[in-house]
């Protein structure tokens, strides 16, 4: 059966928006930027022992949207999205970074540059114990200044941790501005490539691009796999792409409206 990845894709942006709305939270930008990756990764490339991991935790909606679409927990689950008591105490596990606590969630993450140091754990246990899965860690292309990544790619290609797949969300703005004006990270590929990773390019909104890089894992043997997608801050909503605000800002009421009858128009 023919996977219908832009329509899945679309009611994923629309149900994120609908939480970070309703709980009147943030980074809208950076859940969207992702979202095509974690469709094809969800309904077209991870198998049953395979893992996942969301570096970027605070695209944790996204990753809840797409929990909930593959039924590891009911939709209105979601309802309870940042949700707190009048003590400010959360009333439940699907907060605005992610949380071990929901069910389908490998690790909870947050801070900058943790996700990659426990993927390549958790691949390396995988070998040790001669499991079969694949380890997919999606970082931010803000993480790429943090050393704890440069760390974890050195010790990844001595490991030879070829069942160990990072992905790199390129969407070019991160907390404070341009990624590569407030720390340039080109030449990118070839930075990975001299630390031992096998790297491919693709434009992570091509849901064909994307499926034909992760088909085919590792893309070398003894190597760890690489993938740097090109994407948009805000993707799917013409007023919030490449917009830094969009990184901070909680949607109002009319926004709400206005980018969800654009998502609605542009899947019809």
């Amino acid at each position: 059966m023919k996977i219908n990845y832009e329509k899945i894709a679309n009611e994923i942006r629309k149900k994120v928006l609908f939480m970070i709305h309703s709980a009147q939270s943030s980074h809208i930008g950076s859940n969207l930027s992702c979202v095509d990756i974690l469709t094809v990764l969800y309904f077209g490339i991870m198998k049953k022992a395979d893992k996942f991991i969301l570096s970027k935790g605070w695209a944790a909606a996204s990753v809840y949207a797409v929990l909930a679409k593959r039924g590891y927990f009911p939709e209105k689950k979601l309802l309870g999205y940042g949700k707190v008591d009048k003590k400010g105490k959360s009333t439940t596990p699907f907060m605005g970074l992610i949380s071990h606590k929901v069910k389908g969630v490998t690790c909870s993450t947050g801070s900058m540059g943790h996700g990659l140091p426990i993927g390549i754990g958790t691949a390396l246990a995988e070998k040790l114990n001669n499991k079969k899965g694949l380890v997919f860690v999606l970082l931010s292309d803000g993480e790429m200044d943090c050393g704890t990544t440069w760390e974890s790619a050195m010790f990844a290609s001595h490991h030879k941790l070829d069942n160990l797949v990072a992905i790199i969300d390129y969407n070019k703005l991160q907390a404070f501005g341009k990624t590569n004006e407030v720390l340039n990270l080109e030449p990118l590929k070839g930075k990975w490539e001299s630390f031992g990773w096998q790297t491919k390019e693709v434009d992570g909104h091509n849901f064909n691009e994307i499926k034909m890089a992760l088909a085919d894992i590792p893309f070398k043997k003894q190597k760890p796999s690489l993938v740097i997608a090109h994407t948009t801050k805000g993707k799917g909503v013409s007023f919030m792409e490449n917009e830094i605000g969009w990184h901070y800002w909680s949607i109002n009421k009319e926004n709400y409206e206005k980018a969800i009858k654009e998502l609605e128009k542009n899947i019809s």
